[in-house]
């Protein structure tokens, strides 16, 4: 009867541990509230271009957005980028943007372009691109994560993982 009830009390812990870690990793990939200010302080924001281009975040302001934080070494990544590209042939004359920004070497992201050109623009976040999608709700700084904002420069929609048809279908009716 001893071993019965410690069998049952360690079933019962077991149970009880199992869903507290469980709740702990869904809380730690749901999508945080956007920090004080963030929306400000990226639209006064500048990139370099894998090319030493200047990437300034105001020159997109007024349009809707879509910003997609990538990697050449991030497989979920380079799969969404060329579904970017078909929206952005696609949506580009009723005003929509999209700029990628690489949390990535230049020289990894030039070799890329040259095998997957990118019709959109692409600024070098570098590591400093992790805490910038961190404070735009990302609270890992897992990748991919895309954010939408919309003409009025607010922070309309946002996706930690590979975004969908369905995802750039809903955010364009936005536009």
């Amino acid at each position: 009867m001893k071993l019965q009830r410690r069998t049952l009390w360690m079933a019962g812990m077991a149970v009880v541990a199992g869903g507290a870690g469980a709740l702990f990793s869904a809380r730690r990939l749901q999508l945080q509230p956007v920090m004080s200010e963030a929306e400000a302080a990226f639209w006064t924001g500048t990139f370099d271009g894998p090319n030493g281009e200047a990437v300034r975040m105001a020159d997109f302001r007024g349009r809707p957005l879509l910003v997609n934080f990538w990697a050449t070494w991030c497989p979920p990544c380079v799969e969404e980028l060329p579904m970017l590209n078909a929206f952005h042939q696609a949506h580009k004359d009723r005003g929509w943007q999209v700029l990628g920004l690489a949390v990535d070497q230049p020289s990894a992201v030039r070799r890329f372009m040259e095998k997957l050109p990118l019709n959109f623009p692409v600024g070098m976040a570098g590591l400093a691109g992790t805490e910038l999608s961190r404070s735009l709700g990302n609270p890992t700084g897992a990748l991919p994560y895309s954010v939408v904002f919309g003409g009025d420069g607010a922070l309309r929609h946002r996706k930690i993982g590979k975004v969908s048809e369905d995802d750039l279908a809903q955010w364009a009716l936005l536009g």
